[in-house]
């Protein structure tokens, strides 16, 4: 259970059973979202699974709240983690693809490479553009649900993940202010270690202005409705006001405040704009 990040996930599902709700213009059939579901979950947990593996070297120096993975401490062996990581995987995309749809299975399929090849394999260690490219990853969830509940895309099915997409960063970014030294001590190139506590908090405000921007897209293209729009305002309100506070006063606190509120705020836009639609 360590492995495939449960924590993380959850959110992951969330997203994705709200884009399955959206998409379909209500609530799909039982069977559909418990199968979708499912094979989101296998290709998450896939990834997770592999990104212990590729981090091991740099989870054990990052402090104790990543030493102690389960790769990283050696309480699972790098080749059985391979193993479990790549079945899971493989797992994911044959019961998409048999119950579900061909398209659906692809972008879990697309998701977990992404996040495992690009981003985790390539970007995390070379660039503090990193969290931003590689954001891509976990704003396709949305996309797998839509596309199980309609067997395809639209422009309005983008517009969610572009939520996503714009919400990572300030959310990573907020989190890596408070984990600065781990990252320094590991040589990963955040941008709070690369160009600093000033600059991160100023891309933190304009990424947070572009989200919240972005979240009245739906509203506007009538993907949702009011209701959905009155409390995106509301949060994105809330949202901003926590990244221009820390953009005052850069302190431990006001970045761990914006880090959890953004948890949550993702998780209410997403419902928000589920129920709004569903009723």
């Amino acid at each position: 259970m360590a492995l495939t990040k449960p924590r993380i996930m959850s959110l992951l599902l969330l997203t994705g059973l709200c884009g399955m709700v959206v998409g379909a213009r209500g609530f799909p059939a039982p069977w559909l979202v418990l199968v979708t579901m499912l094979g989101l979950a296998l290709a998450c947990g896939g990834a997770s699974v592999l990104n212990h593996v590729l981090d091991r070297d740099i989870d054990r120096l990052m402090g104790e709240r990543t030493r102690s993975r389960p790769v990283a401490a050696r309480r699972v062996s790098e080749q059985r983690a391979l193993e479990f990581g790549l079945a899971l995987s493989a797992a994911s995309f044959v019961l998409l693809a048999f119950a579900v749809n061909v398209l659906t299975a692809t972008l879990a399929l697309a998701g977990n490479v992404f996040y495992v090849l690009v981003y985790t394999r390539l970007l995390k260690r070379s660039t503090p553009q990193n969290i931003v490219i590689g954001g891509a990853a976990g704003a396709i969830p949305p996309l797998v649900g839509w596309a199980a509940a309609t067997g395809r895309l639209t422009l309005a099915a983008v517009s969610l993940f572009l939520i996503v997409f714009l919400w990572t960063p300030p959310h990573f970014w907020a989190l890596a202010i408070l984990l600065r030294r781990d990252y320094a001590a590991a040589r990963v190139p955040m941008l709070p270690v690369v160009r600093g506590i000033r600059v991160t908090t100023r891309q933190i405000v304009l990424y947070s202005l572009a989200l919240v921007a972005m979240t009245a897209v739906p509203g506007v293209a009538g993907t949702a409705g009011i209701a959905y729009l009155a409390a995106a305002a509301i949060l994105g309100a809330v949202f901003v006001a926590l990244a221009l506070r820390l953009r005052v006063e850069s302190t431990p606190r006001r970045a761990s405040l914006l880090f959890h509120y953004s948890i949550l705020y993702l998780a209410l836009l997403f419902v928000a704009m589920a129920v709004d639609v569903a009723l």
